[in-house]
């Protein structure tokens, strides 16, 4: 049986749900095997009024996942290599979502997703539906940190320097 999280722990407002991502089991199924891994840092992105955030241009072609209901997908490539892969929060037409940055022994969110396969195939794909991702309950995080986001220095002083990344170490993990 699949202990999947459902719509309600998606359609919160990006900076209640980015934190509470931590931690939590993200489940990728590759050529039929199931992979296990643990969500340790992520970035919130809160819709038009955030510089640093893509729909802060306005509903496009690439920004169309960023609009719809929390659990779904937004990916986007970066430097022509690297996709980048994005869980959408809130309600339908509020564009905000949450990149995932790193999994418990895999730093960095172009590395995540070369190691989970994940590609422009997943873009609007349903967490709460999807055969071959979703998130599960995980483990109990005793706290977290928080600081700026990365490379994000386009988007002015106040937005690039606001303390929308949140991240665990081992230590903050309770065990069990």
């Amino acid at each position: 049986m699949i202990n999947r999280l459902q719509l309600d722990f998606y359609t919160r407002d990006v900076l209640e749900l980015a934190p509470d991502l931590l931690g939590k089991k993200l489940v990728r199924i590759i050529n039929g095997e199931k992979n296990d891994y643990y969500i340790t840092e992520v970035e919130a992105y809160r819709g038009t009024e955030d510089l640093a955030c893509h729909a802060s241009k306005g509903r496009t072609k690439r920004t169309e996942a960023m609009f719809m209901e929390g659990g779904h997908i937004y990916m986007y490539l970066i430097y022509g290599m690297y996709w980048m892969f994005n869980i959408v929060a809130g309600k339908s037409g509020i564009p905000q979502a949450v990149l995932i940055r790193s999994l418990m022994g895999i730093e960095g969110p172009g590395k995540l997703s070369r190691e989970l396969e994940l590609d422009k195939s997943f873009y609007g794909e349903s967490l709460l539906t999807s055969e071959r991702i979703w998130l599960e309950k995980g483990k109990k995080i005793i706290y977290f940190n928080s600081g700026q986001r990365v490379a994000v220095d386009y988007a002015g002083d106040y937005w690039k320097n606001i303390k929308w990344r949140f991240y665990i170490s081992d230590d903050q993990i309770q065990a069990g």
